[in-house]
């Protein structure tokens, strides 16, 4: 009886042994069947890492998250200024007013005469004004006796090599007089950039003789005329030799073409406000006349007819 009953404990612990090593490969066998999925993750590690629904994970996350920053507060947008106004899509570009007068004809702004020298239209240039004995009206621009003397001479600077030749001027004193003068001259050193030499009928538009020196402003003018330009060939032109003349012209010269086999050649200006032709290439033949504004005017052939003012029937427009 003795001996039985220590066998017996001894056979249970097999069974236990055997029950233990069956599980065991049981395991193995879920394990291996686990790995086989396709999403190859077994349901208790999926289990593990998604916490059941309802119910909220204690443990940390993997990778912590960052705190979620409280978005900035948003600035309100400025007014925007009455004197610099901000654009904005319906802010429509300026006009002229409505209400302004309408101008005869439109002039245009600074620069869109790109032919122009030191003289730019729609600017107002300071200076001084003197006044002079203009006689007949005739100068250093060789124009001839002037209908009028409202007449004027340029500084040798502003004169440009007689780019100014034939200019319209609009001349302002600072007590609100005004004169509008032709310039047909040239007032040489030591005149000043910006001052005008005014004929003395010309300076008493604005103050008296005696005043002697006054301030002025001034700027281009393009203005009204019936007349069309006129040519006129140097003393001593021929078809060997020429300098050709433009006179009457609304708005500043800037150039002066001879029409050649090869197309139209320019010919030098010379500073008393002729164009020459050295060889005679063009003498008699069509001239182009350019203004500072880019016209262009064509004229037929004339005779060298020398000191003859020969008309024509083109005008420059009017700016």
């Amino acid at each position: 009886m003795a001996s039985h009953s220590r066998r017996r404990p001894l056979r249970e612990r097999r069974t236990a042994l055997v029950l233990a090593v069956a599980v065991a490969a049981v395991g193995v066998l879920l394990s291996l069947v686990v790995a086989l999925r396709p999403d190859g993750e077994p349901n208790a590690v999926r289990a593990a890492a998604e916490p059941a629904a309802g119910k909220q994970s204690s443990a940390p996350a993997a990778t912590p998250e960052r705190k979620a920053e409280p978005s900035p507060k948003q600035k309100p947008k400025p007014k925007p200024s009455k004197a610099s106004p901000t654009p904005t899509a319906t802010t429509p570009s300026k006009r002229p007013s409505p209400t302004s007068a309408p101008r005869s004809s439109p002039r245009p702004a600074s620069g869109t005469a790109p032919l122009a020298g030191r003289i730019q239209p729609q600017v107002t240039y300071k200076g001084v004004a003197t006044h002079y004995d203009a006689a007949d009206g005739d100068g250093a621009c060789l124009f001839g006796p002037s209908p009028d003397l409202m007449v004027a001479a340029m500084n040798h600077t502003d004169y440009e090599t007689s780019k100014a030749c034939g200019a319209y001027i609009l001349v302002r004193a600072a007590n609100g007089a005004s004169v509008t003068v032709r310039i047909t001259n040239e007032c040489p050193l030591p005149c000043a950039p910006g001052q005008l030499d005014l004929s003395k009928e010309a300076f008493a538009k604005l103050a008296g003789l005696s005043a002697g020196r006054i301030p002025i402003t001034w700027s281009l003018l393009s203005p009204s005329t019936s007349d069309t330009v006129s040519i006129r060939y140097k003393t001593g032109s021929s078809r060997h030799w020429c300098g050709i003349q433009a006179l009457g012209h609304r708005n500043p010269l800037a150039r002066l073409e001879v029409k050649t086999g090869s197309g139209w050649s320019p010919l030098t200006r010379t500073e008393y406000n002729y164009f020459l032709s050295p060889s005679g290439t063009g003498c008699g033949g069509a001239l182009r006349l350019t203004d500072i504004y880019g016209e262009q005017l064509t004229v037929d052939g004339l005779a060298v007819r020398p000191d003859a003012v020969q008309p024509t029937r083109v005008q420059f427009a009017r700016h």
